[in-house]
This record gives C-alpha cells, structure tokens and sequence, in this order.
C-alpha cells in the first residue's frame, strides 16, 4: 500500500513539475509576442510619418523622382512584410533609402532649413531610436524563450507541446554592422 501512495505522489509531483514548466513557456511566448508588438507599434509609426517626409521634400527636390520612389517602394514592402526574415530585409531596405533621402538636404539647404522637414527628421530619427530598443527588447525575450525550450527538463515538454525555437531580428545589410566614418 505505500508503494501505490509513493507512486501516486511521484506521479502527482512530475504533474504539477510539468504544468509549472508549461506555464513558464506560455508566459515566455507571450512576452515573445509581446516584445514583436512594440516592433510592430514603433515600425507603424515610422511608415507613417514617410509619406509627410517623401510630400515635403517633393517640393524642394522634384528632379530626384528615383529617390523619393525608391523610399516609397521600400515603405510599401516593408508594410507588407510577414515574419521575422521578410520583415528584417524589408527594414533594411527602407533604411537605406531613408539615408539617401536624408542625403538629399546636404544637396538642398533650403531644404535642410525647412522647419517641417527637420521636424520630420527628428521625429523619425526618435522613432528609430525607439524601434532600435524594441529590437534589442525582442531579441532579449527571444534569447530567453529559446534557451527555455532547449533546457531540459522544459525541451521535453516543449517539443511535444509545439513550443517552437524563434528567429532573432537581425541586420542583414553588413554597412549597418560598421562604425560610422567620422572625418574632419
């Protein structure tokens, strides 16, 4: 008889270790998810604020058409993303074209004086500060959630249960990985 009470208190014991461990993995996909829904929320905030930026340096640079459809074109794919992958390449992209439209107000003073554009300008350089800090936030929450679905005893919970490994939002283009050339 105390045989079958051990064996039933072990059993009860792995049950509640095993509902503890899946709790821990829900709430660490949660925040997983979370953490892509700042993304999500900064990276709505830059699209928005690109048309206003494209109309106002339309009106001091009208000949440089490629760049301010280059900006758009890279906007409308990164708004069309899906998924970790697709979403990093297509904010690459964007960036890119943001950096040659910023280019652009060197070769414009006036428009570098414009009042509107810098204020665009420095709202979407806060914007992707913000989006740079939900990144390195996301990638954090990743890198905890994959290491919990690995570890065991939680990998032999997770795997049957479908808790899958997630991809990190990484920097594809290699000139965002260099240190900026300052010169004098």
């Amino acid at each position: 008889m105390i045989g079958l009470y051990i064996a039933i208190g072990v059993l009860l014991l792995l049950a509640i270790v095993a509902v503890a461990v899946y709790n821990r993995l829900v709430q660490k996909r949660v925040r997983c998810e979370e953490a892509w829904s700042q993304i999500d929320v900064q990276l709505k905030r830059r699209y928005d604020l690109i048309p206003n930026l494209v109309d106002t340096v339309k009106g001091y640079a009208a000949h440089e058409k490629e760049t301010l459809e280059n900006v758009i074109q890279a906007r409308n794919a990164a708004v069309g993303a899906q998924g970790v992958q697709e979403q990093a390449e297509a904010e690459n992209m964007l960036s890119g074209a943001l950096r040659q439209l910023f280019a652009l107000s060197e070769a414009y003073p006036n428009l570098k004086a414009n009042e509107n554009f810098a204020q665009l300008q420095e709202e979407l350089t806060s914007t992707e500060n913000k989006i740079a800090f939900a990144r390195q936030h996301y990638n954090d929450t990743v890198a905890v959630y994959n290491i919990a679905i690995q570890q065991f005893p939680n990998n032999m919970i997770a795997g049957p249960l479908g808790f899958q490994k997630r991809e990190m939002f990484e920097i594809e283009d290699p000139e965002q990985r260099e240190a900026p050339k300052v010169e004098f």
